[in-house]
């Protein structure tokens, strides 16, 4: 089986033993992750397998009892850089939804190009799901994104592009 394959496969296994599921669709979480690396995979000029990977397992950590370092240990460094560069740093202990987005977002702009390839894919299946089932929410979300995306520059040029003209529809 293929490093991919793997990832795959650990994703589907790591979100379903928590039992998550999509908030509006209700379908497996899975299936957003597997969404990300497809858009990877579709538009990214300088895809590559570690970033296909991480793609995959980019909210594992952030939302499963999986740890970073089973992460590196099953998928090398390089991987378990890119997931911890995109999982979000902050807890409900840190203040309000904007005081916890001002310290994520300082730890997103600090990741490489690679991972910023990954979080505008993460952006671009986020943001599809939300504008299209919830609008109030996505007034909000928009606006996060929106900030999101002045750190977001060095990532792929063409999923920038889709996930700008997602924050700034017409």
């Amino acid at each position: 089986m293929s490093d991919l394959m793997r990832a795959q496969a650990f994703c589907i296994a790591a979100h379903c033993a928590v039992g998550q599921k999509r908030k509006y669709t209700g379908e497996d979480y899975h299936h957003h992750p597997i969404e990300v690396a497809e858009l990877i995979q579709a538009h990214a000029a300088d895809c590559t397998e570690e970033m296909l990977i991480a793609a995959h397992l980019h909210d594992v950590v952030e939302d499963t009892q999986v740890e970073l370092s089973i992460i590196a240990q099953q998928f090398g460094s390089v991987v378990a850089g890119y997931v911890e560069q995109l999982t979000d740093v902050s807890r409900p202990e840190d203040g309000n939804r904007a005081a916890r987005k001002a310290i994520d977002l300082e730890h997103t702009a600090l990741a490489c190009p690679n991972a910023q390839t990954i979080k505008l894919a993460d952006l671009i299946s986020n943001t599809r799901s939300i504008v299209a089932r919830d609008p109030v929410f996505a007034v909000t979300y928009l606006a996060e994104k929106r900030l999101l995306l002045n750190v977001l520059k060095a990532g792929d040029p063409a999923l920038y592009q889709m996930a700008y003209q997602l924050a700034y529809p017409a």
